[in-house]
């Protein structure tokens, strides 16, 4: 059997890796992939019935690894020619597709979240946050790359935000906005892998959503990340995993089962758990920090998980090191920025550390850039402080034009 890994980012990259480790896959093949990929199959990652002919005709296992391909209805596609697949289908995506949906189920199954409201006209929004002092996020309730969110603390950026979403800032993303109560505490990333029964937790990690050193500026795709997260304590980590058992029992009841990754973003307030939202996929750039760590076969899990075999495994297997993700990304992410300058550097870079292609591309055996976040660099440390200087080595033998970076990944708590 042969794998194939769904998508062109970094996340992607690391997965594909995971999979080539696996004894039991020939080959794994990406799709579309990107400049540091192998095997790269020119399909794009939303065009799921040319997906699912090469999955058939190459005897693929396939892990899906953007939310794109799995609301295209990827996995249902799959299910017509009977063809493996890691990802939840297209009914279960609801939780990550529609941030009302996924409020309302919270509220149903007894998840604690944010006190929110729904809202598709401006001045019920506005009335709303002002009952709340104006300390809201204000959320498009569709999908938005990861940046449909705008926290908000002041009255004039409440109702900015309100009328750039509801006039169409985020396309049909923002038709409908969620309006929540603003939490304050750090955050985490709990990602488990899910079986529509049964789920597994993976090692915990915390993301670097804004763009400046400090956590300042808007958010991005993520700009770094580092595992285990030193802000989950054990207390704290049963509270989570009964919360993804909630979760994935309440899909069940429903008749949405949940197979694939189940990703919770949550916030602790007082030191306790708040679900933010919830993503249907790995994390990016979680999955680069957390796949670093891991000592099992990540194939034999996903395989029991699309089996409905889960509970039958044994738990996963984590290095003690820490791990930490520098995102190398290009000047103006993630507004405007210029793509296809030279990028040196890497093959000494890999020396130090673990990297992972992003927006890249391979042009006459040169990598260029072309994208917002180009790199991953991922590094292990026998503690978070080791891993972070070593990613950082890594990161200035690594040089465009433009790279940026933040400078404190793993050393700020988000």
């Amino acid at each position: 059997m042969n794998g194939l890994v769904v998508g062109s980012g970094g996340r992607e990259h690391a997965l594909a890796q995971a999979l080539q480790a696996s004894l039991k896959l020939e080959r794994v093949y990406v799709a579309p992939g990107n400049g540091g990929t192998e095997n790269n199959v020119p399909i794009n990652d939303d065009d799921v019935g040319e997906l699912a002919d090469f999955a058939s005709k190459n005897d693929c296992f396939t892990i899906v690894g953007p939310e794109t391909a799995i609301t295209a209805g990827i996995t249902n596609e799959f299910a017509k020619k009977d063809l493996p697949i890691f990802a939840p289908s297209l009914a279960a995506s609801k939780l990550e597709s529609s941030k009302s949906w996924a409020k309302d189920f919270m509220i149903r199954h007894k998840i604690p979240t944010a006190e929110y409201g729904v809202f598709e006209d401006a001045a019920s929004a506005i009335n709303f946050a002002k009952n709340l002092d104006y300390h809201v996020a204000v959320k498009a309730d569709g999908l938005a790359a990861g940046k449909g969110v705008i926290i908000c603390d002041e009255q004039e950026q409440v109702l900015e935000s309100i009328d750039e979403m509801l006039g169409g800032k985020f396309g049909s993303a923002g038709h409908r906005i969620v309006v929540e109560r603003y939490i304050t505490g750090p955050e985490a990333s709990f990602i488990a892998m899910c079986d529509g029964k049964s789920h597994m937790q993976l090692a915990t990690s915390q993301d670097h959503k804004r763009i400046g050193d400090g956590n300042t500026g808007p958010n991005t795709g993520g700009m770094g990340a580092y595992s285990p997260a030193t802000v989950i304590d054990a207390e704290n980590e049963k509270k989570l995993d009964q919360i993804m058992a909630k979760t994935v029992d309440g899909m069940r009841s429903e008749g949405n089962a949940f197979v694939g990754f189940l990703y919770a973003g949550v916030i602790f307030e007082d030191n306790a758990p708040y679900v933010l939202e919830f993503n249907v996929r790995m994390g990016d750039p979680e999955c680069q920090a957390i796949l670093p760590r891991m000592d099992s076969d990540l194939f034999e899990y996903a395989q029991a998980c699309t089996q409905g075999t889960l509970d039958a495994m044994p738990q996963m297997r984590w290095k003690k090191q820490s791990s930490v993700c520098v995102i190398l990304a290009s000047k103006g992410y993630p507004g405007k920025y210029p793509t296809g300058e030279t990028i040196s550097g890497i093959k000494d870079a890999a020396k130090v550390s673990a990297i992972y292609h992003a927006g890249t591309q391979n042009k006459d055996n040169e990598i260029l850039t072309n994208g917002g976040r180009v790199l991953g660099v991922s590094a292990l440390g026998d503690s978070l402080s080791d891993a972070s200087s070593a990613a950082y080595r890594a990161c200035d033998m690594i040089r465009w034009q433009n790279k940026y970076c933040r400078t404190d990944i793993g050393r700020v708590q988000s």
